[in-house]
């Protein structure tokens, strides 16, 4: 009676963890997916482990399509100048050009002499592709913004990096009174 009684209660006892897996949902059972990465920008594309093309900027592709470009930080060099004397337009820091092409923006009235001053490219070497006078687009003489255009043209051989300068008009020579804005540039087409 006593082992009857024994496995009676045994039977019971499983019969109620039976229940008990049987009324347990079903969804924690099975494995967590693994969480799909939020992606918002590249950096969260390319930290997902998603492929990065080289170009320029990169760019990183999420298995749905969606493409982030590599936001790339200014890189304008100031020489005894900054932005409240001379703001260029276009190209912008990084850009690609062709072997033919304009710079825009707006310069302080002292950066210019005789309403010109003198735009130059370097390439990956530091020597000269080309150098014209941007062309001031209003009175000159004032210490307010004035409009500017350059007309550029590189060798026809070239494709690659360079660097676009806007030297301050300086024609005393003196050193001190020596300013640039200089930013990389890629001559492609």
């Amino acid at each position: 009676m006593y082992t009857l009684r024994r496995i009676g209660v045994f039977v019971g006892i499983i019969a109620l963890l039976a229940a008990a897996w049987l009324l347990y949902p079903k969804s924690t059972h099975a494995p967590s997916p693994t969480p799909t990465p939020q992606v918002l920008s590249f950096e969260d594309c390319a930290n997902a482990g998603y492929p990065v093309m080289e170009s320029h900027p990169r760019q990183c592709r999420t298995p749905d399509g969606r493409t982030y470009a590599e936001e790339l930080p200014e890189k304008i060099t100031y020489t005894n100048a900054s932005a409240d004397l001379v703001v260029v337009e276009l190209p912008f820091p990084g850009a690609v050009v062709g072997k033919k092409f304009s710079v825009r923006g707006t310069a302080r009235g002292n950066w210019y002499f005789e309403a010109s001053f003198p735009v130059e490219v370097l390439d990956k070497d530091s020597k000269r592709l080309a150098i014209v006078p941007a062309q001031a687009q209003g009175e000159w003489m004032t210490t307010e913004f004035v409009p500017f255009v350059a007309e550029l043209a590189v060798p026809q051989s070239y494709i690659g990096p360079a660097t676009l300068i806007l030297h301050k008009d300086n024609p005393s020579g003196l050193p001190e009174h020596e300013a640039s804005v200089s930013f990389p540039i890629t001559i492609e087409y």
